[in-house]
């Protein structure tokens, strides 16, 4: 049992931090940072977020996403579609350099992950996240317990 839960734990730890080097070396030409990356991959997969909904697809809280934004607006990258309503509820666009931008980004995320998958067989893959999705769920729920 001790060394399952050393296995499972050094190797997240060793995804997470991999993850994390990737982002940093990959958008360093950019001058972006993770929740800038996924703010922006998620409105090109999307067309169109409010700031709530950028929150539960980058599993972000709400600082870190306005931060993200205003550093985003101030780029050129995202538009906030309505100045009149709040902006967490107010639709966000990608700006044409942006669209640019998250683009380029979009294609490097598909070329690490067809690199990374390149010793799965697609089943092997499918159920690999299904596994991960799983113990995902599952640490959510205990972790549950603990919330205050």
């Amino acid at each position: 049992m001790e060394a399952r839960f050393e296995t499972f734990t050094v190797l997240i730890n060793r995804i997470s931090r991999n993850i994390r080097k990737i982002k940093i070396g990959e958008m360093a030409e950019y001058d972006l940072r993770s929740a800038h990356i996924s703010c922006l991959y998620y409105l090109y997969c999307s067309g169109r977020l409010t700031a709530t909904e950028l929150c539960e697809k980058c599993e972000e809280d709400k600082a870190t996403v306005s931060r993200a934004l205003d550093f985003l607006e101030n780029k050129g990258y995202v538009t906030c579609e309505s100045k009149c309503t709040k902006r967490y509820k107010s639709p966000i666009t990608l700006t044409a350099s942006g669209q640019k931008i998250a683009e380029e980004i979009s294609e490097k995320i598909d070329s690490i992950l067809e690199e990374i998958s390149c010793g799965l067989t697609e089943e092997e893959r499918v159920a690999f996240y299904r596994s991960l999705s799983v113990i995902s769920d599952s640490l959510e729920s205990v972790a549950k317990k603990y919330e205050k």
